[in-house]
């Protein structure tokens, strides 16, 4: 089986996070939420969200600990899962991968075209301004 190569930002770091399937984010939620959590727990925190099957649930669970986003540690009879990566750190990644596919990682042209077609409150406005602002050099 050949390794896939890592994921490389504009800046060329690595980046740390393997891509996350939306499945899989619906589950990351819930695991950043109230983690740590038996899968029984992460199956009936989804009970209400989806018809997934618990099977299902512990699958995704099972790929999430493979691609290095999860842990978890034997309690008993159960499994306790723990995210090793926080959510920030996943929003920040696939952002930025989605900036680097269709705005060759540029931030201002995003923001332009994004800002252009979406209906902005004036607190918004204000915050956009102020971190802008704080990002000047």
């Amino acid at each position: 089986m050949s390794k896939e190569k890592p994921n490389r930002s504009r800046t060329g770091g690595q980046n740390p996070v393997p891509p996350i399937s939306d499945a899989e984010w619906v589950v990351m939620k819930v695991v950043w939420e109230k983690a740590p959590l038996t899968a029984n727990q992460v199956v009936a925190a989804l009970e209400g969200q989806s018809a997934w099957k618990p099977k299902t649930i512990h699958t995704l669970l099972r790929r999430l600990v493979n691609k290095g986003v999860l842990a978890f540690v034997k309690q008993g009879r159960e499994y306790l899962f723990r995210p090793l990566v926080d959510a920030d750190t996943c929003e920040h990644a696939v952002t930025r991968s989605f900036l680097d596919r269709f705005f060759d990682g540029r931030i201002a042209p995003f923001l332009a075209r994004f800002v252009e077609k979406e209906k902005l409150r004036k607190d918004e406005i204000a915050r956009l301004k102020r971190i802008l602002d704080g990002k000047e050099l």
